[in-house]
Protein backbone atom coordinates (compact mmCIF):
# COMPACT_ATOMS: atom_id res chain seq x y z
CA UNK A 1 0.00 0.00 0.00
CA UNK A 2 1.53 3.04 -0.80
CA UNK A 3 -0.12 7.18 -1.02
CA UNK A 4 -1.42 6.80 -4.29
CA UNK A 5 -3.60 4.30 -3.31
CA UNK A 6 -5.07 5.41 -0.79
CA UNK A 7 -5.48 8.98 -2.49
CA UNK A 8 -7.55 6.27 -5.16
CA UNK A 9 -9.52 4.39 -2.68
CA UNK A 10 -10.68 7.99 -0.95
CA UNK A 11 -11.42 9.22 -4.39
CA UNK A 12 -13.92 6.10 -5.11
CA UNK A 13 -15.50 6.13 -2.05
CA UNK A 14 -16.08 9.82 -1.84
CA UNK A 15 -17.19 10.31 -5.52
CA UNK A 16 -19.08 6.86 -5.39
CA UNK A 17 -18.02 6.85 -9.31
CA UNK A 18 -15.29 5.57 -11.31
CA UNK A 19 -15.62 8.55 -14.06
CA UNK A 20 -15.62 11.15 -11.53
CA UNK A 21 -12.99 9.66 -9.44
CA UNK A 22 -10.94 9.30 -12.20
CA UNK A 23 -11.64 13.41 -13.17
CA UNK A 24 -10.68 14.36 -10.01
CA UNK A 25 -7.44 12.10 -9.94
CA UNK A 26 -6.46 13.38 -13.31
CA UNK A 27 -6.43 9.25 -14.71
CA UNK A 28 -8.39 7.66 -17.34
CA UNK A 29 -11.35 5.59 -16.09
CA UNK A 30 -10.04 2.69 -17.65
CA UNK A 31 -6.64 2.53 -15.44
CA UNK A 32 -8.64 3.83 -12.04
CA UNK A 33 -10.86 0.59 -13.12
CA UNK A 34 -8.25 -1.61 -13.24
CA UNK A 35 -6.50 -0.45 -10.28
CA UNK A 36 -9.62 -1.39 -7.76
CA UNK A 37 -9.87 -4.78 -9.92
CA UNK A 38 -6.27 -5.98 -9.49
CA UNK A 39 -6.67 -3.97 -5.67
CA UNK A 40 -9.46 -6.22 -4.68
CA UNK A 41 -7.90 -9.41 -6.16
CA UNK A 42 -4.69 -8.86 -3.96
CA UNK A 43 -7.00 -8.60 -0.79
CA UNK A 44 -9.50 -11.23 -1.60
CA UNK A 45 -12.30 -9.16 -0.18
CA UNK A 46 -14.76 -7.25 -2.34
CA UNK A 47 -14.44 -3.57 -1.74
CA UNK A 48 -16.67 -1.73 -3.82
CA UNK A 49 -20.45 -2.61 -5.31
CA UNK A 50 -20.82 -1.81 -8.27
CA UNK A 51 -25.07 -0.70 -9.07
CA UNK A 52 -26.61 1.03 -12.07
CA UNK A 53 -25.99 4.37 -10.22
CA UNK A 54 -22.39 3.99 -9.69
CA UNK A 55 -20.06 2.14 -6.78
CA UNK A 56 -20.44 2.30 -3.01
CA UNK A 57 -18.36 0.54 -0.21
CA UNK A 58 -19.00 -2.72 0.93
CA UNK A 59 -19.58 -3.05 4.95
CA UNK A 60 -15.86 -4.20 4.33
CA UNK A 61 -15.51 -1.46 1.99
CA UNK A 62 -16.48 1.34 4.57
CA UNK A 63 -14.18 -0.48 7.13
CA UNK A 64 -11.16 -0.64 5.12
CA UNK A 65 -11.65 2.86 3.70
CA UNK A 66 -11.99 4.23 7.02
CA UNK A 67 -8.55 3.07 8.35
CA UNK A 68 -6.89 3.94 5.43
CA UNK A 69 -7.92 7.37 5.50
CA UNK A 70 -6.75 7.96 9.25
CA UNK A 71 -3.39 6.71 7.82
CA UNK A 72 -3.50 9.29 5.44
CA UNK A 73 -4.50 12.12 7.42
CA UNK A 74 -1.68 10.86 9.64
CA UNK A 75 0.75 11.13 7.30
CA UNK A 76 -0.22 14.57 6.50
CA UNK A 77 -0.48 15.77 9.77
CA UNK A 78 3.11 14.45 10.19
CA UNK A 79 3.97 16.07 6.95
CA UNK A 80 2.86 19.46 8.29
CA UNK A 81 4.88 19.48 11.36
CA UNK A 82 8.03 18.87 9.18
CA UNK A 83 6.98 22.01 7.05
CA UNK A 84 6.52 23.69 10.28
CA UNK A 85 10.10 23.23 10.99
CA UNK A 86 11.21 24.36 7.99
CA UNK A 87 10.00 27.68 8.88
CA UNK A 88 7.03 27.41 5.74
CA UNK A 89 9.53 27.18 3.50
CA UNK A 90 7.22 24.38 1.16
CA UNK A 91 3.63 22.75 2.61
CA UNK A 92 0.14 22.59 1.38
CA UNK A 93 -3.45 24.22 4.16
CA UNK A 94 -6.44 23.70 2.97
CA UNK A 95 -9.26 26.17 3.48
CA UNK A 96 -12.79 26.00 3.56
CA UNK A 97 -15.48 28.15 2.73
CA UNK A 98 -18.57 28.87 0.98
CA UNK A 99 -18.98 29.52 -2.40
CA UNK A 100 -21.40 32.71 -2.20
CA UNK A 101 -19.12 33.97 0.60
CA UNK A 102 -16.08 33.09 -0.99
CA UNK A 103 -17.10 34.83 -4.39
CA UNK A 104 -15.78 38.61 -2.44
CA UNK A 105 -13.45 37.58 -0.12
CA UNK A 106 -11.58 34.47 -1.13
CA UNK A 107 -9.14 36.74 -3.68
CA UNK A 108 -8.52 38.95 -1.21
CA UNK A 109 -7.50 36.00 1.04
CA UNK A 110 -5.43 34.34 -1.24
CA UNK A 111 -3.86 37.19 -2.71
CA UNK A 112 -2.29 38.26 0.57
CA UNK A 113 -1.30 35.01 1.78
CA UNK A 114 0.57 34.28 -1.22
CA UNK A 115 2.28 37.75 -0.68
CA UNK A 116 3.13 36.35 2.35
CA UNK A 117 3.81 33.03 2.22
CA UNK A 118 5.18 32.04 -1.49
CA UNK A 119 5.65 28.74 -0.51
CA UNK A 120 2.82 27.53 1.06
CA UNK A 121 -0.21 26.37 -1.54
CA UNK A 122 -3.32 26.89 -0.65
CA UNK A 123 -6.12 23.94 -1.00
CA UNK A 124 -9.70 25.76 -1.39
CA UNK A 125 -12.81 23.84 -0.60
CA UNK A 126 -16.57 25.23 -1.42
CA UNK A 127 -19.27 24.20 0.34
CA UNK A 128 -21.64 25.27 2.90
CA UNK A 129 -21.26 25.74 6.19
CA UNK A 130 -22.79 22.58 7.31
CA UNK A 131 -20.81 20.86 4.98
CA UNK A 132 -17.42 22.61 6.11
CA UNK A 133 -18.33 21.34 9.09
CA UNK A 134 -18.50 18.16 9.14
CA UNK A 135 -15.24 18.58 6.61
CA UNK A 136 -13.21 19.72 9.93
CA UNK A 137 -14.65 16.94 12.27
CA UNK A 138 -13.31 14.19 9.52
CA UNK A 139 -9.87 16.16 9.68
CA UNK A 140 -10.08 17.10 5.48
CA UNK A 141 -9.82 20.48 6.44
CA UNK A 142 -6.88 23.01 8.66
CA UNK A 143 -9.36 25.80 8.64
CA UNK A 144 -12.78 26.95 7.33
CA UNK A 145 -15.03 30.46 7.45
CA UNK A 146 -18.36 29.27 8.85
CA UNK A 147 -21.65 31.07 9.67
CA UNK A 148 -22.78 30.14 13.62
CA UNK A 149 -23.72 28.54 15.86
CA UNK A 150 -21.49 25.56 14.96
CA UNK A 151 -24.45 22.36 14.89
CA UNK A 152 -21.22 19.92 15.21
CA UNK A 153 -17.92 21.50 16.43
CA UNK A 154 -17.37 22.06 20.50
CA UNK A 155 -14.33 24.27 21.10
CA UNK A 156 -12.70 24.46 17.57
CA UNK A 157 -14.24 27.46 16.59
CA UNK A 158 -13.22 31.65 17.17
CA UNK A 159 -15.62 34.42 16.43
CA UNK A 160 -14.96 36.40 13.45
CA UNK A 161 -16.81 39.05 12.84
CA UNK A 162 -21.21 39.67 13.00
CA UNK A 163 -22.51 39.74 9.31
CA UNK A 164 -25.79 41.11 8.51
CA UNK A 165 -28.54 39.60 6.56
CA UNK A 166 -30.00 41.76 3.96
CA UNK A 167 -32.93 41.85 1.98
CA UNK A 168 -31.87 41.91 -2.20
CA UNK A 169 -34.77 43.83 -4.36
CA UNK A 170 -34.85 45.06 -8.20
CA UNK A 171 -34.41 48.81 -8.37
CA UNK A 172 -38.22 49.33 -9.16
CA UNK A 173 -39.50 46.39 -6.49
CA UNK A 174 -42.98 47.55 -5.09
CA UNK A 175 -40.83 47.04 -1.74
CA UNK A 176 -39.18 49.89 -2.02
CA UNK A 177 -42.27 52.13 -1.27
CA UNK A 178 -42.59 50.59 2.14
CA UNK A 179 -38.37 51.36 2.34
CA UNK A 180 -37.57 53.85 5.02
CA UNK A 181 -34.03 55.75 5.56
CA UNK A 182 -31.70 54.04 8.38
CA UNK A 183 -30.87 56.26 11.20
CA UNK A 184 -27.27 55.88 9.94
CA UNK A 185 -27.88 57.38 6.77
CA UNK A 186 -26.42 53.97 5.31
CA UNK A 187 -28.99 52.74 3.21
CA UNK A 188 -32.55 52.01 4.18
CA UNK A 189 -34.36 48.79 6.09
CA UNK A 190 -37.85 47.76 5.68
CA UNK A 191 -39.99 45.50 7.68
CA UNK A 192 -39.84 42.10 7.76
CA UNK A 193 -44.13 41.92 7.29
CA UNK A 194 -43.73 44.45 4.65
CA UNK A 195 -41.29 41.83 2.95
CA UNK A 196 -43.58 38.76 3.78
CA UNK A 197 -46.26 40.33 0.98
CA UNK A 198 -44.58 39.93 -1.75
CA UNK A 199 -43.30 36.69 -3.74
CA UNK A 200 -39.82 35.07 -2.33
CA UNK A 201 -36.88 33.73 -3.68
CA UNK A 202 -35.32 31.23 -0.35
CA UNK A 203 -31.97 29.34 -0.11
CA UNK A 204 -31.44 25.29 0.60
CA UNK A 205 -33.32 23.85 4.08
CA UNK A 206 -29.60 22.61 4.73
CA UNK A 207 -28.10 25.70 4.51
CA UNK A 208 -27.40 28.39 7.00
CA UNK A 209 -29.24 31.82 5.22
CA UNK A 210 -31.97 28.91 3.83
CA UNK A 211 -32.80 28.18 7.59
CA UNK A 212 -31.91 31.80 8.85
CA UNK A 213 -34.66 33.32 6.24
CA UNK A 214 -37.06 30.79 7.38
CA UNK A 215 -37.11 30.87 10.66
CA UNK A 216 -37.38 34.78 10.63
CA UNK A 217 -40.72 34.54 9.39
CA UNK A 218 -41.99 31.95 11.70
CA UNK A 219 -40.58 33.67 14.93
CA UNK A 220 -42.59 36.94 13.80
CA UNK A 221 -45.71 34.93 13.07
CA UNK A 222 -45.58 35.88 9.53
CA UNK A 223 -46.91 34.07 6.67
CA UNK A 224 -45.19 34.34 3.34
CA UNK A 225 -44.94 32.63 -0.12
CA UNK A 226 -41.80 31.30 -1.79
CA UNK A 227 -42.21 31.41 -5.37
CA UNK A 228 -38.73 29.64 -5.87
CA UNK A 229 -37.30 27.23 -3.18
CA UNK A 230 -34.07 25.62 -2.72
CA UNK A 231 -32.07 28.30 -4.79
CA UNK A 232 -28.16 28.48 -4.13
CA UNK A 233 -27.30 32.16 -2.54
CA UNK A 234 -25.64 33.43 -5.60
CA UNK A 235 -28.40 32.61 -8.12
CA UNK A 236 -31.16 34.18 -5.55
CA UNK A 237 -29.56 37.28 -5.98
CA UNK A 238 -29.22 37.67 -9.66
CA UNK A 239 -32.51 36.37 -9.91
CA UNK A 240 -33.94 38.91 -7.21
CA UNK A 241 -31.78 41.72 -9.57
CA UNK A 242 -33.86 40.69 -12.52
CA UNK A 243 -37.31 41.37 -10.36
CA UNK A 244 -38.36 38.11 -9.89
CA UNK A 245 -38.88 37.93 -5.90
CA UNK A 246 -37.18 39.34 -3.00
CA UNK A 247 -34.23 37.31 -1.89
CA UNK A 248 -31.33 37.11 1.18
CA UNK A 249 -27.93 37.88 1.27
CA UNK A 250 -24.83 38.50 3.28
CA UNK A 251 -23.69 42.36 3.60
CA UNK A 252 -20.11 40.70 2.95
CA UNK A 253 -21.33 38.75 0.32
CA UNK A 254 -23.10 41.39 -2.71
CA UNK A 255 -22.79 45.28 -3.22
CA UNK A 256 -25.42 47.45 -4.43
CA UNK A 257 -25.48 48.40 -8.24
CA UNK A 258 -27.82 50.16 -10.51
CA UNK A 259 -30.28 47.37 -10.84
CA UNK A 260 -29.89 46.08 -7.42
CA UNK A 261 -31.07 47.80 -3.93
CA UNK A 262 -29.91 46.05 -0.38
CA UNK A 263 -32.45 46.89 2.76
CA UNK A 264 -31.97 46.45 6.21
CA UNK A 265 -34.68 43.93 7.96
CA UNK A 266 -36.25 45.88 10.44
CA UNK A 267 -34.86 48.94 12.18
CA UNK A 268 -32.32 47.55 13.78
CA UNK A 269 -31.18 44.95 10.89
CA UNK A 270 -30.48 41.07 11.49
CA UNK A 271 -27.47 39.36 12.03
CA UNK A 272 -25.77 36.64 12.06
CA UNK A 273 -21.89 35.38 13.56
CA UNK A 274 -19.09 34.17 11.46
CA UNK A 275 -16.23 31.95 13.23
CA UNK A 276 -12.93 30.43 11.68
CA UNK A 277 -13.27 26.46 12.30
CA UNK A 278 -10.34 24.06 12.70
CA UNK A 279 -10.48 20.29 12.79
CA UNK A 280 -10.61 18.64 16.74
CA UNK A 281 -7.25 18.08 17.23
CA UNK A 282 -4.50 19.47 19.30
CA UNK A 283 -1.52 20.64 16.60
CA UNK A 284 -2.73 22.60 14.13
CA UNK A 285 -0.25 23.96 11.85
CA UNK A 286 1.47 27.02 11.17
CA UNK A 287 0.71 27.36 7.72
CA UNK A 288 -3.52 26.99 9.13
CA UNK A 289 -2.39 29.42 12.19
CA UNK A 290 -1.20 32.21 9.62
CA UNK A 291 -3.99 31.75 6.86
CA UNK A 292 -6.05 32.24 10.07
CA UNK A 293 -4.38 35.97 10.59
CA UNK A 294 -4.77 36.98 7.14
CA UNK A 295 -8.98 35.65 7.16
CA UNK A 296 -9.48 37.91 10.06
CA UNK A 297 -7.20 40.77 8.83
CA UNK A 298 -9.19 40.67 5.56
CA UNK A 299 -12.83 40.91 7.00
CA UNK A 300 -11.72 42.97 9.90
CA UNK A 301 -11.09 45.75 6.68
CA UNK A 302 -14.30 44.71 4.94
Amino acid sequence: MDLRELEYLTALSEEGSVSRAAERLYMSQSSLSQFLQQYEDELGVRLFLRTSKGIRPTANGELFIDHMQRILLDYQRARNELWDNESMKGGRVSLGISSFRGYRMLPRILHRFRQMYPDVTVDVVEENSMQLETLLLEGKLDVAVIALPASKLKNEVKFLKKEEVYIVASADHPVLEKAQKRDDGHGEWVSLEDVAAHPLILGNHDTILGNLSRNLFRSHRCKYSAIYENITAEMAVCMAREGLGLAFTYASCTEPDQRTRLLRIGKEGVFLDLGIGFPSREYHSKSAEALEAVICDVYRES
